[in-house]
């Protein structure tokens, strides 16, 4: 297929690229770096028009209400931050949520944004959990406190921890991109629901050979974060993959510690 890969120079979407090439896809990236196989804007436009996400989205939303021959599928990556953090609750595809704080309310209106009319493009959204992988993503920003001793778990340490290997995200997009069955909500997290960040931090030390018992305080996140942010670190949600596993994706990494193994090789 020929596939149009928004953020394709970022760290899931160079990961994305490569698993589709590798598959006989042909690539185009949407990217503000401009080369070959790419589509760019220039500066001045890109400011106006392509200042957020939610209006990258709306545009390319409109492109495929207009296009004399729309895509077969349309995909749209979010997040897991739609489902309210909570300590007991449980969350699968078909939960409520999206109306509760800043990042919640972020979401609903980018999965408005790309919801198309009609059914003559079939509709997939991926919530992703937070990407564990080589090179990029939440991991490299705990790499160097970890390998030095100074890791732990994030304030209480009890909130959950909703991760996926980057493979596997990926993984979930392809799958989506080439099962004509696949559509409607699917969450891009780990089948290991009950991970908390206390036992992330703790298999995070293991994989590194490292203790892992020094707890940064939520004040200190807050300092350093901003109180928007640091909700993202300080409070979580257990989502199931329910539907994920239900239209047939297989996991290359349903356990945290293989996946932290790899990570850290």
């Amino acid at each position: 297929m020929r596939v149009l890969v928004g953020g394709g120079t970022g760290f899931i979407g160079t990961a994305l690229t490569q698993l589709l090439k590798a598959r006989g896809h042909e690539v185009t990236l949407v990217s503000r770096q401009p080369g070959p196989g790419r589509i760019t804007w220039n500066e001045a436009f890109q400011k106006e028009v392509l200042s957020s996400r939610l209006e990258t989205t709306q545009m390319l939303a409109k492109a495929i209400t207009k296009a004399p021959q729309p895509p077969q599928a349309w995909i749209l990556v979010t997040g897991v931050a739609y489902y309210q953090p909570s300590l007991t609750a449980e969350y699968d595809e078909d939960s409520p949520g999206g109306d509760f704080d800043f990042f919640s309310n972020l979401v609903t209106k980018w999965e408005a944004a790309a919801r198309l009319p009609g059914d003559s493009t079939r509709q997939v959204v991926v919530r992703s959990g937070v990407v564990l992988g080589r090179g990029g993503g939440a991991i490299s920003l705990m790499l160097l406190p970890f390998r030095l001793g100074l890791g732990g778990p994030i304030g209480s340490g009890h909130q959950f921890f909703p991760w996926i290997h980057i493979r596997d995200l990926v993984g979930i997009l392809t799958h989506a991109l080439e099962a004509n069955h696949v559509q409607g909500v699917l969450n891009g997290v780990a089948p290991a629901s009950t991970t908390t960040n206390a036992a992330f931090a703790q298999a995070l030390g293991a994989a590194l050979g490292r203790p892992a018992f020094l707890p940064l305080p939520s004040i200190a996140v807050q300092a350093v974060y901003g109180p928007e942010r640091a909700i993202m670190l300080l409070e979580g949600q257990k989502v199931i993959p329910r539907r994920t596993l239900a239209v047939g994706y297989q996991y290359s990494f349903p356990e945290l510690e293989a996946a932290l193994k790899e990570v850290v090789a």
